[in-house]
């Protein structure tokens, strides 16, 4: 498939308009009392910090959240798996956006071997039932999974370890993402599998050029939600770039292997 990259220009004068619209969403639920989850998942340098930095860069930090958890502690660990999550879903006229989420069960906790068998089959297999009771309750869910090829994820790791800026980004994880690169290719397809329906689908993005991901992400959150005063000029993303999980995803090679 031909790169599909953007302009700076075109990229600076794209999300500055897009950046507009999403004040314009944030001010009409608020004032009709929606919740909005938004999931972002990917692998390590896939871009999710970035994507939701753009996102939220001019909303009101009152009702906009970002949750970035940690490991989990003792108590945590013995406690039911989505308990730590559930107090950082949003409530009546927020935004919260998830960077990385329940969703680590699925991938490095498996991957790595941070979790039992049992422990992965058990939220597997429950997964889709607490997000159907997510959306059933009134909660807007939205998954992005933040798709880049292998060379684009060495390269960038590479990049973190040489810019003092990005000190913070680095952790031993990082270091193991790419000898794990087929394990995290099987449990993303697999998780794709089972946790992909109607009440809670996953989109995915193809992340390689970061700045057409997120303005691509952005333009697909607007397009999917009604509120007043919406540009009819914003067009839905490009189908390349942005389109919902299906089965011959993999098959097709539209995601990397």
């Amino acid at each position: 498939m031909k790169l599909l990259k953007i302009s700076m220009r075109e990229y600076e004068e794209s999300l500055h308009l897009l950046q507009i619209e999403l004040t314009k969403l944030q001010r009409h639920f608020i004032e009709c009392g929606d919740k909005i989850l938004i999931i972002f998942e990917g692998r390590d340098a896939s871009g999710k910090d970035g994507t939701i930095k753009r996102i939220i860069q001019h909303l009101s930090p009152r009702e906009t959240r970002v949750v970035a958890l940690g490991k989990p502690s003792d108590r945590e660990r013995g406690s039911w798996y989505f308990q730590r999550y559930v107090s950082h879903l949003p409530a009546s006229q927020e935004l919260v956006l998830f960077n990385r989420s329940w969703y680590n069960r699925a991938g490095v906790e498996h991957v790595m071997g941070f979790c039992t068998d049992s422990e992965y089959e058990e939220f597997m297999n429950s997964v889709s039932e607490f997000e159907h009771m997510l959306v059933h309750a009134g909660i807007r869910l939205f998954k992005y999974y933040l798709d880049i090829s292998k060379e684009e994820q060495e390269k960038r790791l590479a990049d973190r370890r040489k810019d003092p800026l990005k000190q913070w980004k680095i952790s031993a994880i990082d270091e193991e993402a790419l000898k794990h690169w087929k394990a995290y290719s099987s449990a993303r397809n697999e998780m794709f599998a089972r946790t992909h329906n109607v009440t809670a689908p996953w989109t995915v993005v193809k992340a390689d050029d970061k700045q057409l991901a997120r303005v691509s992400v952005i333009k697909d959150i607007l397009t999917r939600l009604h509120y007043k005063g919406k540009d009819e000029a914003i067009t839905l993303p490009n189908p390349d770039i942005v389109f919902g999980y299906h089965d011959d995803c993999i098959r097709h090679g539209l995601i990397s292997k």
